[in-house]
């Protein structure tokens, strides 16, 4: 069956700073007419920063969508600096959220954040052989982080009482514990 949706015409919404947004007419393989609203992202990163005593850094930062803080492993969005290179804007991630440069950054994985609505693919890095970071990178204008570290029990705890509830951050726990149970 073909599952395939010719888009017709599209129309922009919106042109922001992180998103663009665009309404798309869409022929459905029935022939039929519908409409996607569709929000363009030019992807992101998201890193497992684990110490050298195995625990996994977390900041805590507010997320303005839901009107509270939340417990994320630093991510970000690749930017202009980053030449569309996930690798170097993980690097970059690192120093501004954490202030610590990995000596090893490996690709762990690559997802679609919500393929219902948008765009944004995300490419999760696992950084080991942390080290302060020479020359500090500014951080984004109105972002202010709390940081820390929490090892693999106290992060499956935090999974299961709702203290963590950010996709990227459980899905980094969840291959975490694995990593742990691979030892």
């Amino acid at each position: 069956m073909n599952l395939e949706e010719k888009v017709v015409a599209h129309d922009a919404i919106y042109d922001g700073a992180i998103i663009n947004v665009e309404r798309q007419t869409v022929e459905l393989p029935n022939g039929k007419k519908a409409y996607r609203e569709i929000v363009h992202h030019s992807g992101a990163v998201a890193v497992m920063a684990i110490t050298d005593e195995n625990k996994m850094i977390l900041v805590r930062q507010w997320r303005s969508p839901i009107g509270r803080s939340t417990l994320e492993i630093p991510a970000g969005k690749l930017d202009q600096r980053d030449d569309a290179d996930p690798k170097h804007a993980a690097i970059r991630e690192l120093n501004e959220e954490i202030r610590l440069h990995p000596n090893h950054l490996e690709r762990l994985a690559g997802f679609y954040s919500s393929v219902g609505f948008s765009d944004e693919y995300m490419t999760l890095y696992l950084a080991t052989d942390l080290q302060p970071v020479q020359s500090e990178l500014p951080r984004d204008q109105g972002e202010n982080l709390t940081i820390k570290a929490y090892s693999v029990d106290e992060l499956r705890t935090m999974v299961d009482n709702g203290e963590i509830e950010d996709a990227k951050t459980v899905m980094a726990v969840w291959r975490f514990e694995m990593m742990a149970l691979k030892k």
